[in-house]
């Protein structure tokens, strides 16, 4: 039985606020210059066949250039609809901001020309012009349970094509490395840590997580919704940000970011052009919503208790060097000491556009009742 540490006991108001808006993304007028901390988003894919209406909507000389069999002019238009959003991220973003782009390419056939058109590398080069700095990306690998997983003619060389199995996420910073100048940035710094035994899984450049399945009534919404699994923007929002910093999505979705923001502890501003989609993230914020997310906090630290025992159980007690200050439990570096876990408290929707959550900002692992403050399992 683990107990806190009486020494270490702060109290003090944490609170996040999400703002959903239903707008074009091309056109962020409601946000300020240089005030967002972190961008995760997965846009619509182009020349995939499902979202050629979205960008038909926006562009439709788009549609001209598919009906004429112009997949590469088509291809262009439709990342020229996207470069606008990129253009407004590179405003919007602060100084050493990181901006996480989850986009995969596309194979498509036009007038029996079967050929593959490289979104990752389209976007990768407009955001390097924009004078976005690339850092190591992440292949996000998705299997495929299908037993004919290649394409083309079986068995006939040179007919078959390879089957695309990942996608990316590409990982860019404006400027240089963000510094954290003032005691209570580092101290905020300090409490939004991860776990030694995480680090060495999230920041691995091939992650294997499987796509959310999605569960949406409405078919048009259905079609139109390619939503990352939760794991992935979370990983993503612990990686690259500390607690109360703003998340922005600019294509939101089923509203993943939204609430991997919630769970972190971070501000999230989402955009979604979708309206369809509007019924479907309101129906996330519900009567369960508290609980799987604390739920899913409570799972970090007993995944990490039970990291503590198996390396005990190898290397013996002198395994760990260091003990968090907060939880009395063993961590492998000194960085990991002051590592906080905020439990939810209450989660507000306030109307359709903006939700408010307050945090539990004891250190404790099971919080649904003020008796339980102070009981770690």
């Amino acid at each position: 039985m683990l107990t806190l540490s009486n020494n270490y006991r702060i109290f003090l108001v944490m609170r996040t606020k999400h703002k959903i808006l239903f707008s074009n993304a091309q056109s962020m007028d409601e946000i300020n210059d240089q005030s967002i901390d972190l961008v995760v988003t997965s846009p619509p894919y182009p020349m995939i066949e499902m979202w050629d209406e979205i960008f038909a909507k926006q562009d439709p000389s788009i549609t001209d250039a598919l009906k004429l069999n112009d997949g590469n002019h088509a291809f262009e238009l439709m990342h020229r609809q996207l470069d606008q959003v990129w253009n407004e991220l590179y405003r919007i973003t602060k100084p050493g901001a990181i901006v996480c782009i989850n986009i995969g390419d596309a194979t498509r056939t036009i007038q029996s020309e079967f050929k593959l058109y490289s979104n990752h590398s389209r976007i990768l080069n407009h955001c390097l012009k924009l004078g976005f700095n690339n850092l190591p990306n992440i292949l996000w690998r998705k299997q495929t349970n299908a037993p004919n997983k290649f394409m083309g003619s079986g068995m006939l060389a040179p007919g078959a094509y390879v089957t695309l199995e990942h996608e990316y996420i590409l990982i860019f910073r404006k400027g240089n490395k963000r510094l954290f100048s003032t005691k209570e940035e580092s101290q905020n710094r300090s409490e939004s840590a991860f776990f030694w035994e995480e680090r060495n899984v999230w920041f691995s450049d091939v992650w294997d997580l499987k796509g959310r399945k999605q569960k949406l009534g409405n078919k048009k919404s259905r079609d139109r919704s390619g939503a990352f699994p939760f794991e992935l923007a979370y990983h993503l929002i612990n990686m690259f940000s500390v607690k109360g910093h703003y998340v922005l999505d600019p294509f939101l979705g089923t509203g993943t970011t939204t609430i991997t923001a919630l769970a972190a502890g971070r501000n999230s501003i989402g955009y979604e052009i979708d309206e369809n989609l509007s019924k479907t993230i309101a129906s996330i914020f519900n009567d369960n919503l508290l609980n799987d997310l604390n739920n899913y906090i409570r799972k970090r630290i007993l995944n990490h208790l039970a990291f503590v025992e198996t390396r005990k159980s190898r290397k013996g007690q002198d395994a760990f060097k260091h003990i968090n200050i907060y939880y009395d439990f063993p961590v492998m570096t000194k960085q990991e000491r002051k590592i906080i876990l905020n439990f939810l408290e209450s989660i507000d929707t306030v109307n359709n556009n903006l939700i408010i959550a307050d945090y539990i900002t004891e250190p404790v692992l099971d919080t649904y009742s003020k008796e339980s403050l102070f009981a770690i399992a």
